[in-house]
């Protein structure tokens, strides 16, 4: 199974919008985007010099499964970004796809902006994504609740290595 990154365009914003609103993922991932316009907007802001945030698509074998993507990029700021990454074909679920996906972008990420620190938020009873940031050096540091739900912070103070 050859896992590799791939460009994100209108096209897979679209299908990652659509595919996002799948009630599993809603409830594990909350979507800030509330229309394929706003998603194509957010899409075409991180395409301009100076962006903020830069995303990836998730691919298997060539087929598009997922996007990763980092936002609040500021190197003068600590973390340097925030991490976000989803699987949407659940048949990919469960397979160590995400684990490597991240792993890949956070290498890239780390030669293309320099970010040594990174970021991410998930619910404290997601332990698939958990486990993703665990196997790719983060730890948590906070648990708190938000909008009634434990949640938890981690940290990844050197995502260089």
């Amino acid at each position: 199974m050859v896992i590799s990154l791939g460009t994100r365009t209108t096209e897979t914003v679209r299908k990652y919008f659509f595919k996002a609103q799948a009630s599993e993922i809603k409830s594990v991932l909350p979507q800030e985007a509330q229309s394929v316009q706003e998603a194509l907007d957010e899409y075409e802001k991180s395409l301009r010099p100076g962006a903020s945030s830069y995303g990836r698509t998730i691919l298997v074998g060539g087929a598009y499964i997922g996007d990763v993507w980092c936002y609040r990029i500021d190197n003068n700021d600590e973390p340097n970004a925030m991490l976000s990454y989803c699987v949407f074909e659940k048949e990919y679920w469960n397979r160590g796809i995400a684990t490597e996906a991240v792993r890949l972008f956070l290498k890239e990420v780390s030669a293309r902006y320099g970010l040594r620190t990174m970021g991410a938020f998930t619910y404290a009873d997601n332990i698939p994504s958990i486990r993703v940031l665990e196997n790719n050096g983060f730890h948590m540091t906070e648990e708190f609740e938000e909008d009634g739900r434990l949640s938890m912070f981690f940290l990844n103070e050197d995502i260089q290595n």
